[in-house]
């Protein structure tokens, strides 16, 4: 007999515990026991925290029966990308290179969460290093992709989307420095919200490049988005209510986004912006040549700064890790000082020019991916289409995480195929307004 509490949303999950019809231990047990009886639990979770997710719950109920709940969130659990320390539980990114890895704190957002009441389930498989959009990890695990046993689950937080995906958490908290929120999410049918560089703290977590990453959840809803990134940044999350698309003004830039995007997610971005003109949305083809030209900086911005972090344990230890993920790290070594101070001269002209271009947009549309989830069998034996199809994947989403921009993507009704919002930077609380009325007109 199935556990409707397994599906529901966090925020619903909030309210059954403000409400006093559903306990915070007995909803952990429920994760807890279907993670134990999942068999893909290995290749999801890196590890389980039963001992402190019973422990959070315990205080949450507990607070719930005095009339002292610290939030709407208080005793929902979740999951944590294995980035994320965790304060005497192991965290190894992903790679053998960090076995044995222990914090002695809790990362940041993660402290933010747990002082809100929210209970710490496990750590989550994820690509090594968070060094792609594919998911794939022969090193640790390679999470499932919920449509398909043979497709790429998206990475890197791919085990953050497949443990809600799986029922196995209400949702997730991934990172994305590239795509790594909302390529999961899309590629598994969920809700993924990459927020403005900067916002939420990554203090405590593995990093990738500094400029770049950002923290973000994976869920169910825009709403748990909105709840659970508030709760991170310790703010009050936005009045969603009676949000709508009639009057809102999209962006749709065919010359750059829409650029060799296969039959199926054109196909199904195609239908999701026809739904939202018909919910009111106006939208507008608009060429940001911004674009296309931020993408040549990628190489010498995310690759060096990757390079830099992480090149002398690579130096030491690189036979240890996946051969594609170490080639892609290697390839930052002869990246001069020079070399990437005038990309980032480059990069803010062009993050100027984007912001002004914007003006009068309420978010720019595209596909989340040009190309469905590549053949995880493929990919293991074939390093060229793992190279192309990599490159591809994150296309899209990397624009946003270049030119400083929030993102959010949203199921389309086709598997595996998401629709993106790209937002202002600093616009996430409008972009999640804007993104739950788009989440209405899409059914």
């Amino acid at each position: 007999m199935s556990d409707e509490r397994l599906s529901m949303t966090a925020s619903d999950l909030g309210r059954g515990i403000a409400a006093g019809r559903i306990d915070p231990r007995d909803l952990t047990e429920a994760f807890l026991d279907a993670a134990e009886a999942h068999p893909d639990l290995g290749r999801i979770y890196a590890r389980m925290t039963p001992q402190r997710a019973r422990a959070e719950a315990k205080a949450a109920a507990e607070r719930a029966a005095a009339g002292l709940r610290r939030g709407p969130l208080d005793g929902v659990p979740m999951s944590w990308k294995d980035l994320y320390d965790t304060a005497g539980v192991a965290t190894e990114a992903g790679s053998a290179m960090l076995a044995g890895r222990v914090p002695t704190e809790d990362a940041v957002v993660l402290a933010r969460a747990t002082r809100a009441g929210m209970v710490c389930l496990g750590k989550t498989h994820m690509t090594e290093l968070a060094f792609s959009g594919l998911g794939v990890n022969p090193v640790t695990a390679t999470a499932p992709n919920r449509n398909d046993p043979d497709w790429a689950p998206g990475g890197s937080s791919s085990g953050a989307a497949a443990s809600v995906a799986a029922g196995l958490a209400p949702a997730g908290i991934g990172s994305d420095t590239g795509g790594s929120v909302r390529i999961p999410a899309a590629w598994n049918d969920l809700v993924g919200l990459k927020t403005t560089a900067g916002w939420l703290p990554a203090t405590g977590s593995v990093p990738l490049s500094a400029l770049f990453d950002t923290v973000g959840p994976l869920c169910r809803s825009v709403e748990d988005a909105a709840a659970i990134t508030a709760v991170m940044a310790e703010q009050k999350a936005p009045d969603l209510a009676g949000a709508s698309l009639v009057g809102r003004r999209f962006a749709v830039d065919r010359a750059t986004m829409l650029l060799e995007a296969r039959d199926e997610p054109a196909a199904a971005f195609e239908s999701a912006v026809a739904r939202l003109s018909a919910a009111g949305a106006i939208i507008e083809h608009v060429d940001f040549p911004q674009f296309s030209a931020c993408l040549p900086l990628s190489f010498a911005l995310v690759v060096g700064e990757a390079w830099a972090e992480w090149g002398e344990t690579i130096d030491a230890r690189g036979d240890l890790m996946f051969e594609q993920v170490r080639k892609r790290f290697a390839a930052g070594r002869d990246i001069s000082a020079a070399d990437y101070l005038r990309a980032r001269v480059a990069l803010d002209d062009l993050r100027a020019a984007t912001v002004a271009r914007m003006a009068g947009y309420d978010a720019v549309l595209a596909p989340t991916a040009p190309i469905l989830p590549p053949s995880v069998s493929r990919l293991l034996a074939d390093d060229a289409y793992y190279t192309t199809e990599n490159l591809l994947a994150l296309r899209n989403t990397r624009i946003g995480n270049l030119l400083g921009l929030c993102g959010l993507t949203l199921p389309t009704g086709t598997p595996s195929c998401g629709l993106m919002m790209l937002g202002a930077p600093g616009a996430d609380w409008a972009l999640c307004r804007v993104g739950v009325a788009a989440e209405a007109a899409l059914g």
